[in-house]
């Protein structure tokens, strides 16, 4: 995913961080300096759900704006082989494991 709130704001007239971080704080998310650096360059560390809400209340648009998917990022599935993947409902045994080096509970 692609975090995209720079040019969000952009397409709304908000050309600053700090103008930005002002309006988001009128509606009761206040953000530190350096979150709102990450939010901005496109480099957050976390975004919480109800952050995303406020966001999106302010600048008036869906999340579809400011999260951008890029499925070409995604590593493709390797191929399985037939020794490591057993067929649906295939039996197999399994075998115990010792319980060495545990202790016995307390009396």
């Amino acid at each position: 995913m692609k975090w995209n709130l720079r040019l969000a704001a952009a397409n709304r007239g908000i050309w600053k961080a700090s103008e930005c971080q002002r309006m988001l704080a009128e509606r009761g998310l206040v953000i530190s300096a350096g979150k709102m650096s990450g939010l901005w360059s496109g480099n957050p560390n976390v975004v919480k759900l109800h952050d995303l809400d406020v966001i999106c209340t302010v600048l008036g648009c869906g999340v579809e704006e400011l999260l951008i998917p890029e499925p070409n990022t995604v590593a493709q599935p390797t191929p399985a082989t037939e020794d490591t993947t057993a067929a649906v409902g295939e039996a197999h045994a399994v075998t115990p494991r010792a319980r060495t080096g545990r202790s016995m509970p307390p009396r």
